[in-house]
């Protein structure tokens, strides 16, 4: 991007080139390009990818630096989070947008909410992230509109207009990479690639696609879920690797999902085409009983060959498939290990339970063969955090010799440990210490790169609300919200007290001296309550 001057002095030559423009003023028009940096989704794609992948390289060097995201549900929420981040982290870097296929069912369809079944209009996914990043923008155009009345004032002062011109060029945006949810791809390889062209194009760098069966998709901390064979996930993976090309994104993300650890079916039994093939493999990790007499098949009876001897897979009353019990490590492992080999650049391992060991004994294995491999991690709302972690420092002490025998056994008393009156003990307190450090030890010892949440804003959403109905309709009144809201956000200088600013109506006001001078009809004027904070 040029330079605030370079600007200006380009749209001089270009205004007085022209006679009929002279009502036009050249800073202004510079300040407007400024507030309006990203042209096109495309751009934000490009831009947000040539960011993640230097983030990618910048961990493979050092683990400490991974990455987070928050999931968001609309623009506001997702301005809200990036505002936040600058205001308190002084910078953006490393910080992302998550978006929920969970959320877009549950909050954005119009059949109302909806579980994560993929069930939702599809293109409410592409439109989100056009929406979000219409109000990351808006938070650019609203930061420098603040720098720009700085510098007209410090320029009618006889201030530092140098060291104010130098911070607009140095300004940094509030766009970020989003990693969009796409599902199980909403359909067939076609529909996955029509889908994922209108993602990029709406400004996503990064997609994130599941080995689910499509029409049969659960989410992934619920049961039945069933898994594709390995050829139909390569081809969605592939699909969106030709969109990201096709629209010129060429160094676009894929994060390839294997929900295998909590899957136990499959609706299909995949061709098998020389041993040791992908198709092969996969059927290794059928449940099947053996052959002997083939007169034992009854009608509808499949048979496969497996390890050379005619075997049966056990199919359920719904046609489905069953695996192996206590398969799923290995399926995972193969699952990442083929993804990557088709071209997906980060993995994510749905997990039932946030466990380091865990994640990163999957993760070692997978690096036996891709030594590059690298995950995002579901930091998820649907694991009991407080419950895990205190379980899992009951189980290390318990096998320590510790004594624990003030602390309910989680085994005779399941939610025990949630007590509050647990919540002051050594135990909480090392539990906690655990959760505090989870994402750093994830990305040291389990090869994480990026941490994220998926439902974060659903539950703060919730939580703040139910916090104020209770006060406002109870004995509170108006001070529930006075103390517990306005007050606050008075106390931590947030732009959202100045709500008519945050909403654009003093970039409008700006605009409107513009277009019409001293005869603007101002909102922004003396009589406005906003003047009061």
């Amino acid at each position: 991007m040029p330079s605030y001057s370079d600007l200006i002095a380009q749209n001089q030559a270009t205004i007085g080139s022209k006679n009929e423009w002279a009502a036009i003023n050249a800073e202004y028009a510079a300040r407007m390009q400024l507030q309006n940096r990203f042209k096109t989704g495309l751009d934000i794609a490009q831009y947000t990818a040539d960011i993640m992948r230097r983030d990618m390289a910048n961990y493979d060097a050092d683990s400490s630096k991974y990455t987070q995201s928050l999931g968001c549900w609309h623009g506001f929420v997702a301005q809200q989070v990036m505002m936040s981040v600058k205001k308190h982290q002084q910078s953006t870097d490393r910080s992302y947008i998550y978006l929920s296929g969970w959320m877009v069912a549950a909050l954005r369809s119009q059949f109302g909410p909806l579980p994560d079944q993929s069930m939702h209009e599809k293109t409410t996914v592409s439109d989100l992230i056009e929406e979000i990043y219409t109000f990351l923008k808006q938070a650019d155009s609203r930061e420098l509109r603040h720098m720009f009345i700085e510098l007209d004032e410090a320029r009618a002062n006889g201030g530092d207009a140098d060291s104010i011109i130098a911070r607009i060029d140095n300004y940094e945006t509030h766009v970020v990479p989003i990693i969009a949810d796409i599902d199980a791809g909403f359909g067939n390889e076609e529909a996955t690639y029509l889908l994922a062209k209108r993602m990029i194009e709406a400004g996503a760098c990064a997609i994130q696609i599941e080995n689910q069966v499509s029409d049969a998709k659960q989410c992934g901390h619920q049961a039945g879920k069933v898994t594709v064979p390995h050829e139909d996930f390569v081809s969605k993976i592939n699909a969106v690797r030709y969109a990201f090309l096709e629209l010129g994104i060429d160094n676009g993300i894929i994060v390839a999902r294997t929900d295998s650890l909590g899957a136990g079916l499959t609706q299909k039994v995949p061709v098998s085409i020389a041993p040791g093939d992908l198709g092969s493999k996969y059927n290794n990790f059928l449940d099947t009983e053996p052959v002997s007499d083939i007169a034992e098949l009854q009608d509808g009876d499949i048979t496969i060959r497996v390890n050379g001897k005619l075997a049966k897979p056990k199919r359920l009353d719904n046609g489905l498939y069953a695996f192996k019990e206590d398969t799923g490590f290995d399926r995972v492992v193969l699952d990442c290990i083929t993804s990557l080999e088709h071209g997906a650049d980060l993995l994510w391992i749905e997990t039932e339970k946030p466990n380091v060991e865990q994640i990163a004994a999957m993760v070692n294995a997978v690096r036996e063969v891709r030594p590059e491999a690298k995950l995002v991690y579901n930091n998820s709302p649907s694991f009991n955090w407080t419950l895990k972690f205190r379980e899992q420092v009951y189980t290390d002490w318990k096998a320590a010799g510790k004594d624990v025998s003030s602390y309910p056994d989680p085994e005779a008393n399941p939610q025990g440990l949630m007590s509050v009156e647990i919540d002051s003990t050594d135990l909480a307190m090392e539990a906690d210490a655990l959760i505090n450090t989870f994402q750093a030890d994830g990305a040291r010892e389990a090869g994480i790169f990026h941490h994220l949440i998926t439902l974060p804003t659903y539950h703060t959403a919730a939580l703040s609300t139910d916090v104020l109905s209770e006060g406002y309709f109870g004995d509170l009144g108006m001070l529930a919200y006075v103390r517990d809201v306005q007050r606050q956000e008075i106390r931590k200088n947030l732009a959202s007290v100045k709500h008519q600013d945050l909403a654009g109506s003093n970039v409008g006001d700006d605009h409107k001296e513009y277009f019409l001078g001293e005869k603007a009809l101002l909102a922004g004027g003396a009589a406005n309550t906003m003047n009061q904070f």
